[in-house]
Parts: structure tokens; sequence; C-alpha cells
């Protein structure tokens, strides 16, 4: 008799982004192709953790559905915030909220499901949380996803690309609007830690300035730059901001424990937008793109991408290898040790050929 096939697993943690079907077709085109099953986990780890709250905690993935996007998409599996089973907030006997560790018995029900191996889709925020669950014994290929290209170790995460193709789209817009009314559009982009989105989004449209959490800004010096560029009768109508720019008199803002963060979305476009407009002439309007980047339809790159990391991840299974993450590495798709993304962001270098690029545009960036 031969051997049992093998059955492996594959969800999705924090944060939807466009076009997750084309890693759910990677990786089961590759189970396909070794004969193995495959089944999504609804809601990060919940369908498992939590089977009664659903109909079905555990969705087969076919060759058949992968075909379909719209079964794929966030209705079928879904996401949860934060997917970590470590910390588990759950209702106690007094009604009280409380954080249990279910890691435990998360590994007692993926044996009990005969899961031989999981394949989670996560960002960066809970890569501690993967390497803690490989070190327990689970079987574990991580996919890089962040709007933010901020995932230490891989040059392009998943969803990236998409969310950038719509933000030019979007500041090509609002440059538009600001130019026909004489004013200048302050549009804040996500970007935390990393400030890709609105570096490369900005250079696209060539901005009159960019913000990122990388470079603090000075707002004397900015005002004075786009003083400059109206006296010499240059257009100037855009800066793009992302969320975690910080003036160089503050602190950035932290995350907590690599879970949580303060929502502080359009305050950055905000202040910035009130400081310019005390000591320039021209009338300023903040605009906030936010999560409203995170819908759409993905790339040519990012559905490629995405194949190409679905099968990549269950090829690492196939060679028995756990505790890794897909990474691209130009020109190659591989896999590093999640001790080497823990703990860690894809941030922009000083030095990179972005930022002297941007400089030698006339860009602003604030300093």
């Amino acid at each position: 008799m031969g051997s049992k096939a093998k059955r492996i697993a594959v969800n999705v943690g924090e944060g939807y982004v466009p076009g997750l079907n084309a890693v759910f077709a990677g990786v089961v085109r590759a189970a396909f192709e070794l004969g193995w099953e495959v089944v999504g986990i609804r809601d990060g780890f919940d369908g498992l953790l939590f089977p009664d709250q659903y109909e079905a905690g555990l969705v087969p993935l076919s060759l058949q559905n992968i075909e379909i996007p719209a079964t794929l998409s966030r209705g079928i599996l879904g996401t949860t915030h934060p997917m970590n089973p470590f910390r588990v907030r759950v209702v106690d006997g007094d009604n009280q909220i409380e954080e249990k560790d279910l890691s435990h018995g998360l590994l007692q029900k993926i044996e009990a499901e005969d899961i031989d191996g999981v394949i989670s889709i996560i960002g960066p925020n809970e890569l501690g949380m993967a390497w803690k669950l490989a070190k327990k014994g689970l079987p574990l290929v991580c996919v890089p996803k962040a709007i933010e290209n901020d995932v230490a170790g891989t040059t392009l995460s998943f969803g990236f690309n998409s969310a950038l193709a719509y933000v030019v789209e979007t500041l090509e817009r609002a440059r538009t609007a600001a130019e026909t009314l004489g004013r200048i559009a302050v549009v804040e982009v996500l970007g935390t830690h990393a400030g890709w989105l609105a570096l490369q989004g900005g250079m696209a449209l060539l901005a009159e300035a960019i913000l990122i959490p990388e470079i603090p800004y000075d707002v004397d010096s900015l005002a004075t730059g786009l003083r400059e560029k109206i006296d010499r009768g240059r257009p100037v109508s855009l800066v793009v901001v992302a969320e975690g720019a910080f003036p160089a008199n503050n602190e950035p803002r932290l995350l907590d424990e690599g879970t949580h963060t303060v929502n502080r979305s359009g305050l950055v476009a905000e202040n910035i937008s009130l400081e310019l407009q005390r000591r320039l002439i021209r009338e300023i309007f903040p605009l906030v793109l936010g999560q409203l980047i995170r819908g759409g339809n993905p790339t040519a790159v990012d559905r490629q991408l995405g194949v190409g990391y679905g099968a990549a991840a269950v090829r690492a299974l196939n060679e028995g290898q756990t505790g890794v993450m897909t990474a691209f590495q130009p020109p190659d798709l591989t896999f590093i040790p999640l001790a080497d993304a823990v703990n860690r962001f894809r941030t922009v270098p000083l030095e990179s050929e972005f930022v002297q690029v941007a400089r030698s545009l006339g860009i602003s960036l604030g300093d």
C-alpha cells in the first residue's frame, strides 16, 4: 500500500491585500502535483480554535474553487486581528476579558485534523508568533504579505505592488484636482515604519515633497523648499506623507510588543497641512488614503508573485523545511529562517537608490 497523502492547511494573518487567491492557487496547484490535499483555516487560526463559531472552520481548497477569485476573497477564509494563539482574548466565567495561551490546544487540533503542515500568509507583526509555533514543533512555512513592503528578508512582499499601483493612480487624481484649484494636496498613505509606498508613489508622480518615517522632517525646511519652488514659477501641488512620518523634534511611535498600534490615520496629513498653511500663501488640503488601498484588483506582478510564493511554500514543506519564510531576493525565490526576519522591519535605507533619485529630481524629503 502507498503512503497516506499529505494534508496541508493555509491561513491568512492580519490585514487583507488584493489577490490572495493567487497565493492559494499556487499552493493548491503545487499540492495537486504532489497528490496532497489542501484546506483553508478560517480567520487565522480561529477556525480551529473556535470551530463552534463556524458552519465549517476548515474549508476544502480545490482546483475547481481556486479558479473563481470571488470564492477566495476575505469572505471564505477571512483574517483576524491579531493572529496570535499565544495571546487569545477570551471571556471567562465572570464575563471578564483575559488573554490565554491556546497554542498547545491549537497544535493538538492540527494533529487531530491530520494536518501535516501549515502555510501562513502573514505580515511582519506575526512572524514572531509563527517562529514560536515552529519551535513548538508545527511544520510551518510563511508567505510574506505586506501592503507597506516592510517584511524583513524579502525585497518584495505580496500585496505591495497592487497597493503601489492604486496609490499612484490616486495621487495622480489628487495632483490634478490640486492644480485645477490652485492648491497643494497633502496626501497620507500607509507606512507606519517604512516609507516605501510614499517614496515610490511620490516619485512616480514627481511630488514636490515626500515625508517618510526613516527621515525625520523639519516643517520650516519643508515650507522654505516649497516656497522657493513657487517663487521660481515651478508648479507646486503635491506632498506625499507616510502615516509614520514624524518631525525631527519628536519621537516616532512604536509598536506594543509587535501586535498593536494606536490608530492615528490622518493625523500626520492634518498636522502637516496646518503647519504649511501657516507658512505658505497657497491653500493646503489633506487627503488620507488609509485602508482604501487594500481593495481592488491585483497587478500582474502580484499575481505572478502570489503564485510563485504559494508554490514555493509547498516545495519547502515537501523538502522537510519548517520555520522558514519564502523570500524574493532577485533574481531568486528562496527561503530564509523566520528567526532572521523576526522583530525587524524592511525600512528605506538612507543611501537607497530611490532616496538618491528623489533628491536628484529636486524632491524635498523634509530634512
